[in-house]
């Protein structure tokens, strides 16, 4: 079953957060989809919720620097 997850993210400014951030996600295994969106602070995840849960994937974040809310 896939869900969808909007997570707030602190400390996002430029491409390369945006690319740190959906290489690291989309990597992990259950994770359909990542989209960033720097303005709003926000990404988008679309995974399942079988394979990978909402708390690996805010860990993925954070294990790149950045802060979620």
């Amino acid at each position: 079953m896939v869900n969808q997850v909007t997570i707030q993210v602190q400390g996002m400014s430029c491409g390369h957060c945006v690319n740190a951030i959906e290489g690291s996600v989309g990597k992990l295994d259950g994770v359909e989809q990542v989209k960033v969106h720097l303005e709003s602070g926000n990404v988008d995840v679309s995974f399942n919720e079988e394979k990978v849960t909402v708390e690996e994937i805010k860990e993925t974040i954070d294990d790149q620097g950045y802060e979620v809310q």
